[in-house]
């Protein structure tokens, strides 16, 4: 009998690392980052990396594998996510999936529609649009040839209205009759569990999140976005530039907009992600709730899981 797959998630600063260290300290796992920022190297303090003593105390997979000048589609990781599964299986130890990019687990465990392939050039002219016009706009365009795309993004949804535009552009199809398409088959070789770390308190969590933030900034993020913003090969069409809490330093770094206004933007930016990482959370009627603000919530999650791992841990742990 094999065991299942355990899915530790949650929003931004719900602290799934401090859960993943009282894992650590009970079983032999090793864990498969599921974190759309962490992938990019010298992007440390923005995207709460792991740091070294948590690295030590468990293997982390996916971290530090794509220069800020690259892509890292959720194919690509559901490739490898599902790779690794069966080598660390295979090395004796427990697979643990972590993080906060939703389209990664829903890529990993339902499959994911074909659609065009990103395309930089049409991503640059549709970023230079919204420089002149703003997003809103855009979004206002998108409904015209695209409503059912439209109606679910919000006017400043920068991310997801450019990719959005981009497939029509590329491909002269609207993005809802991709997504309408079926979704080819997967062989599910494993049963998934999610545990999902989630707020009582929501004000409590946009607390969190703005200390956090400055703490960041205190620990150096502002000079860590600098050396990215130096680089030539760098602009803000690229997804690791997109990453919250870059994009609007990169703003200030431009004169765009003073340092007081880039943290209050990152800041609320940082709260829309968490609001749409819980909405996806809460489309997933079969998650194991905890209250990440409750002060044993580790504990918690530990004694969840064991209920899953008990009856298959491997000898010894």
């Amino acid at each position: 009998m094999k065991m299942p797959i355990v899915c530790l998630a949650g929003p931004t600063a719900a602290g799934k690392s401090a859960t993943t260290l009282a894992l650590a300290s009970r079983w032999p796992i090793e864990i498969i980052v599921v974190d759309s920022a962490t992938v990019y190297r010298g992007m440390d303090i923005g995207t709460a990396k792991p740091t070294e003593d948590e690295q030590a105390a468990a293997a982390h997979h996916l971290l530090d594998i794509r220069d800020p000048a690259e892509s890292y589609s959720a194919a690509e990781f559901q490739a490898d996510a599902s790779a690794l599964i069966e080598a660390i299986q295979a090395r004796g130890n427990i697979p643990l999936l972590c993080g906060g990019t939703m389209l990664y687990y829903k890529a990993l465990r339902e499959g994911l529609n074909e659609l065009p392939p990103a395309d930089p050039q049409v991503r640059t002219d549709i970023d230079n649009e919204a420089k002149e016009c703003g997003w809103p706009e855009l979004h206002r365009q998108l409904a015209a040839y695209d409503p059912l795309t439209a109606a679910r993004l919000a006017p400043n949804d920068s991310q997801r209205l450019q990719r959005a535009i981009e497939i029509y552009r590329v491909s002269g199809t609207p993005m809802s009759v991709w997504l309408a398409q079926a979704r080819p088959q997967q062989d599910i070789k494993h049963e998934f569990v999610t545990i999902s770390l989630e707020p009582s308190d929501r004000l409590a969590l946009h607390a969190r999140i703005a200390q956090r933030y400055q703490q960041m900034i205190s620990h150096g993020l502002l000079q860590e976005v600098q050396a990215l913003h130096q680089r030539p090969d760098l602009h803000t069409g690229l997804p690791s530039v997109r990453c919250v809490g870059y994009r609007q330093l990169w703003d200030f770094l431009d004169g765009k907009i003073d340092m007081q206004t880039a943290v209050e933007q990152a800041v609320a930016a940082t709260r829309q992600l968490a609001k749409r990482q819980l909405t996806w959370l809460r489309s997933q009627p079969e998650r194991h709730v905890i209250d990440c603000l409750a002060p044993d919530a580790s504990a918690q999650a530990v004694d969840k899981i064991s209920a899953f791992w008990s009856s298959s841990a491997p000898a010894g742990s």
